[in-house]
């Protein structure tokens, strides 16, 4: 029961980093109607920059500050305005076509441009344990989980309580009818992808110290996101925290219980066996889109 337990509470840890990604997913459907396949890019890039700020002698706390006014100008505006304004009235796939080629030109660029090698990361958290009943939990594992908590709950009182947050709804629904109850179409749309940047940052500030910067860093991430949103709900904030919950502890317990071979295979098996019972998602509700 101890090494269940043990595996449970490090499988939370994982799957919050996962929610925090997902959670990406999640706000750019809910508020702009648009899916971003190059989401794990989104959280190696900021974790370069971070380093590239470390390496000329600033602290970890004026890089991350730094670095989200740099995420939210590079992958928050002109990420918008470079590729999917032009896109967005072609239709939903072009805009996927176009992420998933730049995520790619993202890892490849990474590697020629910069290095293909692992590079170290500076945790957030001080290296401390605490053993609870024989549990051995790290403080970075109850601060990763603790984060991810504040964020996904601060991003759903955002979107469903706020005047500014409704709207960036509205406009995902029907843009044109957005557009004549005088809402901001542009500047809603440009909130979902600054607010994206801003958790790309956050989630790569703690994944990073655990699985270390590299160009390819983002690309389980990114998948094992996206199945987590699905997974709990594309249209549901909280539904990506459980989704990358039940995806971290279910990889944890696979790869113990199981083979470490099955690890990676977990998220795409309780992908298609939520699509098949339940497509909205976990935690999803069925919503009538216009198109």
């Amino acid at each position: 029961m101890t090494d269940f337990l043990q595996l449970f509470f490090s499988g939370m840890a994982t799957g919050a980093i996962y929610s925090l990604a997902a959670l990406g997913f999640t706000l750019l459907w809910q508020a702009s109607g648009t899916i971003n396949f190059a989401q794990g890019e989104f959280v190696m890039l900021p974790a370069f920059m971070m380093l590239g700020f470390m390496s000329i002698g600033a602290p970890l706390a004026v890089s991350f500050a730094m670095t989200v006014v740099l995420a939210v100008f590079l992958l928050g505006w002109v990420f918008k305005r470079g590729l999917v304004d032009p896109l967005f009235k072609f239709g939903m796939m072009p805009i996927v076509v176009a992420t998933i080629g730049l995520s790619i030109a993202m890892r490849n660029g990474l590697r020629a441009g910069y290095s293909a090698e692992a590079h170290p990361f500076p945790s957030l958290f001080a290296d401390k344990l605490f053993n609870i009943a024989g549990v051995t939990i790290t403080l970075a594992d109850v601060g990763t989980f603790a984060v991810a908590l504040i964020l996904v709950f601060v991003v759903q009182a955002f979107m469903t309580k706020t005047v500014t947050g409704r709207a960036m709804q509205a406009v995902a629904q029907n843009t044109e009818s957005a557009s004549v109850l005088g809402i901001n179409v542009p500047r809603m749309i440009f909130y979902a992808f600054a607010i994206n940047a801003v958790l790309a940052v956050a989630a790569a500030l703690l994944v990073t110290p655990t699985y270390l910067a590299k160009f390819d860093m983002g690309e389980s991430l990114g998948n094992k996101a996206f199945f987590a949103a699905i997974i709990g709900g594309f249209n549901n904030s909280r539904g990506a925290l459980l989704g990358g919950l039940i995806v971290g502890v279910c990889e944890n317990l696979a790869a113990a219980y199981i083979s470490p071979a099955y690890k990676d295979a977990v998220a795409l098996v309780i992908f298609m066996v939520v699509i098949l019972f339940k497509p909205q998602g976990l935690l999803g509700k069925k919503v009538e889109r216009k198109v």
